[in-house]
C-alpha cells in the first residue's frame, strides 16, 4: 500500500488507460527518472481512500482522475492504489463511466494543449487535423469546432462519417494520390493551425498549406525527421510549436482538465471503443500497442482492489 505524502491523495484505482507514451516510458525510449520498482501508466479513474494532511479539496469517497502519472518519479496508475499529487488531481464527471472516462483522458489533454493552447485557435480560423479519426485527432476536431473552426481532416473514407459527426467540416482521405490538391481546395485560404496526429509529418506540404502568421503544432513521431522548407517558413511569418503532455505545467492540464470534464459531462467526448482488461494484462496490452493491433480501440485496465 503505498503511502501519500502530506501533498498526494490516496486514491483507489479503478481503471487505468493504457498509452503509446507509456510503452516508451516502459521500454526507455522516453528517458524520465524510473525509481525501481516501478508502476507504469499515466492515467487512471477511482476514489479518494485517503487525504494527506496538506491536500485540501478532496473527501473520501470523491470519484476522481489524474493523467499525469508515471513520468518524472512519480509512481504509475497501473496498481490497486495510487498516490496522486494534489495539483494533478480532478474531480470526475457525475455518472461518468470509468472504463469510457479514463479512455479520454490522455488524448484528449493532448488534443486540448494542442489546439487551445499551442494552436491558439480562433472562431473562424481553418484548422487541419491530420490523423483525425484517431483518438487525439479526434478530440482535437471536437475542440476545433467547438472554438468556432473551420476544420478540415484528413482520415480514411470509412472514417469520414465519424470525424464529420465531430464537426469537420470537409474530409479529405489522406491516401488520395491527389492529396497535394485537395487540401489546398479544402482550405482556399490557408491553414492557420496544422495538427498531424500521425507522426508521419509532410512539412513541405504543411508549409505550402499556411496562411500567414499560421501555428504547426508537432506532437507526434518522436524518430520522424522531415524535410524543413525553412524560406517559406520564415517569409510567411509561421510558428512550429513541439507539444508533449509531459511537459505541460500543473496550470495548463488543469485547464484541460476542466475542458474535458465539460465535454464529458455534456456527452459529447466519449471514446470510439474501449476494450477493458484485467489488470494482469498490462503486458499484452502493450504488446498489442507497439504491434499496431489496437487501431480504433482504446486498451482500458479494469482494477479491482483490495478492500
Amino acid at each position: 500500500m503505498p503511502t501519500p505524502g502530506p501533498t498526494d491523495v490516496l486514491v483507489r484505482v479503478d481503471a487505468v488507460a493504457v498509452n503509446h507514451v507509456d510503452t516508451f516510458v516502459r521500454s526507455g525510449a522516453y528517458q524520465t527518472p524510473l525509481p525501481f520498482p516501478f508502476v507504469v501508466g499515466r492515467d487512471l479513474v477511482g476514489t479518494v481512500a485517503a487525504n494527506g494532511t496538506g491536500a485540501p479539496g478532496f473527501a473520501v469517497g470523491d470519484r476522481v482522475w489524474t493523467n499525469s502519472l508515471g513520468h518524472a518519479g512519480r509512481q504509475g496508475a497501473a496498481s490497486e492504489y495510487a498516490v496522486v499529487p494534489v495539483d494533478r488531481l480532478y474531480r470526475a464527471p457525475v455518472d461518468a463511466d470509468a472504463a469510457d472516462l479514463v479512455a479520454v483522458l490522455h488524448p484528449a489533454a493532448t488534443a486540448f494543449l494542442a489546439v487551445e493552447l499551442h494552436g491558439a485557435v480562433r472562431p473562424g480560423e481553418t484548422v487541419l487535423v491530420g490523423g483525425a479519426a484517431g483518438h487525439v485527432g479526434r478530440a482535437a476536431v471536437l475542440l476545433a469546432a467547438r472554438a468556432g473552426a473551420r476544420v478540415v481532416a484528413t482520415a480514411r473514407p470509412d472514417d469520414a462519417a465519424d470525424v464529420r459527426s465531430l464537426g469537420a467540416d470537409d474530409v479529405v482521405d489522406y491516401r488520395s494520390p491527389h492529396l497535394a490538391d485537395e487540401l489546398p481546395a479544402a482550405a482556399p485560404d490557408g491553414v492557420d493551425v496544422h495538427v498531424d496526429t500521425s507522426g508521419h509529418h509532410d512539412l513541405d506540404l504543411a508549409v505550402g498549406l499556411m496562411a500567414p502568421r499560421g501555428r504547426i503544432v508537432l506532437l507526434a513521431g518522436m524518430t520522424a525527421r522531415p524535410e524543413l522548407p525553412v524560406g517559406a517558413v520564415y517569409t510567411h511569418d509561421l510558428q512550429l510549436r513541439g507539444l508533449a503532455i509531459s511537459a505541460a505545467r500543473v496550470d495548463e492540464l488543469a485547464a484541460a482538465a476542466h475542458r474535458i470534464n465539460q465535454l464529458v459531462a455534456d456527452g459529447s467526448l466519449r471514446p470510439r471503443a474501449v476494450e477493458a482488461l484485467p489488470l494482469s494484462a498490462a503486458a499484452e496490452a502493450h504488446r498489442r500497442l507497439e504491434a499496431g493491433e489496437a487501431r480504433g480501440v482504446r486498451l482500458v485496465l479494469r482494477v479491482s482492489p483490495r478492500p
